[in-house]
């Protein structure tokens, strides 16, 4: 294995070479990645099956529901959706029309199904979002308001059809919550991270009423057996599809139009097992799809990670990056599988992107990303770093290793890679094989990596292998 690298590494289009003109690795290519991977993805979709519902179904303009965009059907909701839990399950039909509507909490055995030209549009007051509910906020638990579609605890739940969840945020309601002028989340951020680190126990971590954290547009909370299939979700507060210690999960078919708000990431799951991510459009103000486990004291206390997962067909417009794991790693990223995908933007900064730093720690390994197609990117196309947030120390080094990346194209991107480990905690393993890129500007950033292997890599026509 070559040694270390300690020093800046640049990769020029002509060649590999360290900063101070040694060569880079050295001795044969390695072989092409073996049949391990696609077993493991067969493996793993054979778990997973969406839930079956009873032929039943309960339309909610039967329990009060007008889609007029004005009458609160809140109310309705619930009462349809308590009706079919009730009666053993089946399909909440939301019909055409605009329905004005605070939380709602799903129920096992419930599939809420919005058919098209349905949009369930979401109240801008915080109490439509009360009583608080027990949440994850950006990798911390407490409690908090509800996501707009929630659920704890259930089984075989699912939100289905042509329809749209519709958050209304925008700079006047919830993002106006980021920063500016008080009141504003920060306070409540640092507050709830001081309450995590001094070990205080998630019932007292209560916000809330006359707090500022964002809830999710969707979360489903320690569920098992969940499917989400055709709809869009729109504008959410923050993260908009956030499944938190689920099993079997299936997304798939789904739109997530939500390019202008902060912290707007796509797709979060966060310490489940066994997810299929496939046929999804998306482009967020952050990350598309992001792979979380819990942040810092609090996530190493879960201690639950994300693993099991096929990311395949899916397409991603703007965003922060693609495919991401992290920066919530405490707990865990590991074998994750992304087929097939395609990504292009002039607003989409990283195709593939892996953060956490010293303090987060977690392992992140056995990440393998195969036949992913880039058009344009706005920064470099893959970025591990370990470094996030500018954060360097720290009791917790991740442990980063095994990432694979094969047949991965890119028509234009400023960098081709940027892999930052840390001089005491090197990236390891990274492995790149018949990947292209083209229309590079700048020099690659290497720093602090153990057994980078580079075979058949192109960087603007020239070939670059180790």
């Amino acid at each position: 294995m070559p040694a270390p690298l300690r020093r800046r590494t640049v990769l020029f289009a002509g060649g590999a070479v360290l900063a101070g003109g040694a060569t880079l690795g050295g001795g044969t290519a390695p072989a092409a990645a073996g049949p391990a991977p696609d077993a493991q993805v067969i493996e793993i979709l054979s778990r997973i099956r969406p839930p079956l519902f009873p032929d039943r179904w309960y339309d909610v303009t039967d329990f009060g529901a007008v889609g007029d965009d004005a009458t609160d059907c809140t109310a309705a909701l619930r009462a349809a959706i308590e009706a079919c839990h009730r009666d053993g399950g089946g399909h909440v039909v939301v019909p055409a029309g605009d329905y004005r509507t605070g939380a709602v909490h799903l129920l096992s055995r419930v599939d809420l199904h919005l058919k098209k030209g349905a949009r369930l549009a979401f109240s801008h007051d915080p109490a439509a979002y009360l009583p608080v509910v027990p949440t994850r906020y950006e990798g911390t638990e407490c409690y908090n308001y509800s996501a707009f579609v929630y659920a704890y605890g259930q089984r075989d739940i699912a939100v289905t059809g042509q329809g749209m969840l519709d958050g209304r945020a925008d700079a006047t309601h919830w993002w106006d919550w980021t920063g500016g002028p008080p009141p504003n989340e920060g306070p409540d951020k640092t507050t709830l991270l001081q309450m995590a680190a001094e070990g205080v126990p998630v019932e007292e971590r209560v916000f809330g009423e006359g707090h500022y954290l964002r809830p999710n547009l969707l979360q489903f909370n320690r569920c098992e057996n969940v499917l989400l299939d055709g709809i869009t979700v729109k504008d959410s507060p923050m993260w908009n599809i956030h499944p938190v210690l689920c099993r079997n999960v299936t997304v798939r078919g789904v739109t997530v139009d939500s390019p202008h708000g902060p912290n707007n990431d796509g797709i979060d799951p966060e310490s489940c097992t066994d997810v299929l991510i496939e046929n999804c459009t998306i482009s967020t103000g952050d990350d598309c799809i992001a792979f979380k486990s819990g942040k810092d004291a609090d996530g190493r206390r879960v201690n639950v990670p994300s693993r099991y997962a096929v990311v395949r067909n899916c397409e991603m417009a703007d965003g922060n990056g693609g495919v991401t794991a992290g920066s919530e790693t405490s707990g865990g990223v590991m074998d994750i599988f992304v087929r097939d995908c395609r990504m292009s933007s002039p607003h989409l900064e990283r195709a593939i992107r892996i953060k956490s730093n010293p303090q987060r720690g977690g392992t992140i390994a056995n990440i393998d990303v195969r036949r992913v197609t880039v058009g344009q990117a706005a920064d470099a196309a893959i970025e591990i770093v370990l470094n996030y947030a500018n954060v360097i120390t720290g009791a917790y080094p991740p442990d980063v290793h095994g990432i694979t990346i094969s047949q991965l194209t890119v028509a234009s991107a400023p960098r081709a890679l940027n892999l930052l480990g840390l001089t005491d905690d090197p990236l390891r393993d990274i492995h790149l094989h018949q990947c292209r890129f083209d229309a590079i500007t700048e020099d690659n950033v290497i720093e602090h990596v153990e057994g980078l292997r580079l075979d058949q890599v192109w960087i603007n026509g020239a070939r670059v292998d180790n």
